[in-house]
């Protein structure tokens, strides 16, 4: 497990054949045990142009788990075991916005956490922790997340609203109606806690939605069709591959903690005094906290 600030380690959490990758090295999945029960599969460790990478399929091979019943706290962990320093989160979503049409890549900067099913933190009784969340996601990695888009010619929007929602039905159309009166982009299932737990963790985190059709506020939203959706969904695939290989060079050169305190979250949010915090519970932290706990 490597400390935070160290040289990166990125991991990707997204669909099953994301990690089929041209180039990759040193390939092999492993099981990573968690103290918060078992993650969604085993992780694909590799590395590309000189990054260590780690690929953990978010709803595991063969997509057998739904929404709600992801182990977001066992993924965070386990990736945070694995050595990695920064996520970038691919997921598919709909669109709440006309201008954002199937295919477009969404690099998100803000939540709405409509999920209710979900446990939303490591932290509980025994040893309480309040992280910052006014800015959800690591505007460093949003910058090389946005350079490389552009540079592939990705149809894209810098900056957006990201709607999760618990599923694992779709939204009725005066649900829609009204995520789209609170300026929402894009609606999913997927990405919270997930981005929570992440800044607990102190690790870097992002997010990459990629559309796949309109939500049903939408005219057209009835009409469409499996096949067409399963199109774009192939295409997105495609685009994301080649996302995380041209993302991987530009994230090489970092060797100090991210300059934009992803990596010092915990650093005021601790509030449980030291000699009442419940050893159990802070040995279950070693990974998401070790850095403060240890000391």
């Amino acid at each position: 497990m490597a400390e935070t600030g160290t040289p990166p380690v990125l991991g990707i959490i997204g669909g099953s054949g994301l990690y089929d990758i041209d180039g990759l090295s040193d390939v092999a999945w492993r099981s990573v045990s968690s103290p918060f029960g078992s993650p969604s599969d085993e992780i694909l460790f590799a590395t590309y142009d000189d990054l260590p990478l780690r690929f953990l399929p978010r709803h595991g091979r063969g997509h057998r788990i739904p929404p709600s019943e992801l182990n977001f706290r066992a993924n965070i962990d386990a990736l945070k075991r694995s050595g990695v320093t920064e996520i970038v989160s691919l997921s598919a979503c709909g669109s709440l916005k006309e201008h954002l049409p199937p295919g477009t890549f969404v690099i998100v900067d803000q939540f709405i956490d409509r999920t209710f099913a979900r446990t939303k933190s490591f932290f509980g009784t025994g040893l309480v922790a309040h992280v910052g969340m006014g800015h959800p996601v690591c505007g460093r990695l949003g910058d090389a997340l946005e350079e490389t888009v552009k540079a592939l010619n990705i149809p894209h929007q810098r900056g957006g609203t990201y709607l999760v929602m618990e599923g694992p039905q779709f939204s009725t159309l005066a649900e829609s109606n009204l995520y789209r009166s609170w300026g929402c982009d894009v609606i999913g299932m997927t990405n919270m806690p997930e981005a929570k737990l992440a800044r607990e963790a102190e690790l870097c985190y992002a997010t990459v939605a990629m559309v796949t059709d309109f939500d049903c506020w939408h005219p057209d939203h009835d009409h469409v069709t499996v096949d067409a959706i399963i199109k774009v969904l192939l295409s997105n695939a495609d685009k994301a591959r080649a996302l995380v290989k041209a993302l991987a060079p530009k994230l090489v050169g970092r060797s100090q903690s991210c300059d934009r305190g992803c990596h010092t979250a915990l650093n005021n949010a601790l509030i449980t005094a030291p000699d009442k915090r419940d050893p159990a519970l802070v040995a279950k932290l070693d990974a998401v906290a070790g850095r403060l706990l240890s000391t």
